[in-house]
């Protein structure tokens, strides 16, 4: 348990707060333990790219996001899917699996629609019960929760550069969430919704992060709603009764795709407690990282420690990966290519795909060998840099470059997460 004994004044929704005998008691030892985890991505929030079957069986290419899943056939059928999808693609032998391999944290993807369908709005709902399985599981097998809304009204990214996010549930050509007040509001009411259901729970939800990728590099707007958003999620979160008395649930809020340093003084301690910052690390989407030879990729990783370890605030990589390219089916979009390729509009191929996605059985020795140094690399620095890592994603159908699961299977991710072959490869 890490404790801090604070006084502390807060301004939330304009007033003061103030709790002169504050004690959080985090869920983990957050500060002298480093977090080790997994996304459980794919699973309450659909990825083309992660489970491309369930797209592929619909038989109607314009089924792109779980927004189309859910108009474009009918809800009989989408649910019935979903379901089995639920049932089947994460089960509580995953989390015997994880805890198994020395992890400590999953990181559990949710979108708002599994709280709040309104305006026609064509989600299928059912989450909610996977979501409180998921917690059980891991309170079994002692591995602590970070609870992340993944999508939220509108869309916080809809796209990125020139890529189609189609995280957020719904693939848009620029994201909308930041222009109603509706749907921030909407928001508000889901993050205080799963607040309160955790605020009893903090030894295994030990985290809530408010919003997955806001797309900051959008423009000013997005970027002032987000600052906002976070201050009210911050309220929300450590404050779940309704009172005075804080609870102990950590904020973890995203870098919006800005610098670190960008958010220097933002909710600086000792008046803000409890907050991470999450930063999202890859190397596949620009032509640029697709071009970055094996040693290069290593290279840039190991280049992120002094960024990290400037950080104004507790920094966690919740996203990253080994694979060190785009061709992974669906990765940009479904029916949308690979820049590595050269059928990514746009781009320049690099070389051919065959043997850098799909089975680890079509990998060469001398592939693996490269994915067990990138992910050492990744893995040593963002632990000296920060606080830890979650990488992305435990499972996926057809990229095993991708995932944990396979990573362990097929030895380029060791069963013990520290035990390095490489201990000296950032030099």
């Amino acid at each position: 348990m890490g404790t801090f004994t604070r006084v502390i004044t807060v301004l939330v929704g304009g007033l003061s707060l103030l709790d002169t005998s504050l004690a959080l008691n985090y869920g983990f030892p957050y500060g002298s333990e480093k977090i080790r985890g997994v996304n459980l991505g794919g699973w309450l929030v659909l990825e083309p790219w992660i489970t491309p079957s369930i797209f592929d069986n619909t038989g109607n290419s314009n089924i792109v996001d779980e927004w189309t899943f859910g108009q474009l056939q009918s809800h009989s059928t989408a649910l019935s899917v979903l379901q089995n999808h639920w049932n089947t693609w994460i089960t509580e032998s995953d989390f015997a699996a994880i805890a198994a391999a020395g992890l400590n944290h999953v990181r559990l993807p949710i979108g708002f629609w599994a709280f709040d369908v309104s305006g026609g709005e064509p989600y299928v709902q059912g989450q909610l019960p996977y979501l409180s399985k998921a917690v059980s599981w891991a309170q079994t097998y002692g591995l602590k929760v970070i609870v992340d809304l993944h999508g939220a009204p509108g869309s916080q990214n809809g796209h990125f550069m020139f890529s189609s996010f189609d995280n957020s549930g719904r693939r848009l050509s620029s994201p909308t969430w930041q222009t109603s007040q509706t749907n921030v509001n909407r928001t508000d009411a889901i993050i205080k919704t799963l607040a309160s259901m955790f605020a009893g729970q903090t030894n295994v939800v030990s985290v809530i992060a408010p919003l997955n990728e806001p797309a900051g590099y959008d423009g000013s707007q997005i970027l002032s709603v987000t600052r906002q958003y976070w201050y009210d999620s911050y309220g929300n979160i450590r404050y779940p009764y309704g009172t005075s008395q804080q609870g102990n649930t950590i904020v973890m809020i995203h870098d919006a795709f800005q610098p670190l340093s960008y958010w220097d003084n933002f909710m600086p301690s000792p008046n803000w407690q409890g907050v991470f910052i999450d930063t999202h690390i890859y190397q596949m989407f620009s032509d640029a990282d697709n071009a970055l030879s094996n040693s290069q990729h290593i290279s840039t990783a190991c280049d992120m420690e002094s960024t990290l370890a400037s950080s104004p605030l507790w920094t966690v990589v919740g996203e990253w990966t080994p694979a060190p390219n785009d061709c992974a089916k669906y990765l940009n979009g479904r029916g949308v290519g690979s820049r590595y390729a050269g059928t990514y509009p746009g781009s320049t191929a690099v070389g051919s795909c065959t043997g850098l996605t799909g089975s680890a059985s079509t990998f060469s020795s001398s592939y693996k060998t490269f994915l067990r140094q990138y992910w050492e690399a990744q893995v040593q620095t963002y632990e000296a840099g920060n606080q830890g890592w979650i990488q992305w994603t435990w499972k996926a159908e057809n990229a095993d470059e991708w995932t944990y699961q396979a990573g362990l299977a097929n030895g380029w991710i060791p069963q013990n997460p520290t035990n390095y072959k490489y201990p000296n490869i950032c030099g």
